[in-house]
């Protein structure tokens, strides 16, 4: 068997078209990554009351975790958000467990359920106004934990 070479234009001809499909391939490759920015509240809870107003960023999702920390009532809830300035909340999660559940709304009016953080489903977080959430305690006992919003 005999091997036929390329001409030298050939050759660089094939290169260059190698080298623009590889720079075109690497150039719509590229991708942009953000840090996601975050914000922690900690709660300690009497019984009957609520948490500072939290105010979610505004039209984007934004991860709303609660964990009850509190020993013997432990448990977390989690819901992706959306913030809708001066008019409502959109949200759909999963409540704590026992027994867990799908969750899913939207409110502006304040009170309204989002989503059961502890063991007993008696702290949850719910809508503070059109603009804002809030930790509430509605067990008998002092509630302990945290919230995470990530956006």
């Amino acid at each position: 068997m005999r091997m036929q070479k390329f001409s030298r234009p050939g050759v660089i001809l094939m290169a260059t078209v190698v080298a623009i499909i590889t720079s075109m391939v690497a150039a719509n490759a590229t991708q942009t990554i953000t840090a996601p920015n975050a914000a922690f509240i900690s709660y300690s809870l009497a019984p009957g009351t609520y948490s500072a107003a939290i105010t979610p960023a505004t039209s984007r999702s934004v991860l709303v975790m609660g964990c009850e920390t509190g020993f013997g009532d432990e448990g977390v809830g989690q819901v992706s958000l959306l913030h809708v300035p001066s008019t409502k909340m959109v949200w759909v999660g999963l409540d704590s467990e026992y027994p867990a559940a799908i969750v899913s709304s939207d409110s502006g009016a304040p009170g309204t359920h989002i989503v059961w953080i502890d063991l007993a489903h008696t702290v949850d977080i719910q809508t503070a106004s059109a603009d804002t959430i809030r930790v509430h305690n509605g067990s008998a006992g002092t509630r302990v934990g945290n919230v995470t919003l990530i956006w």
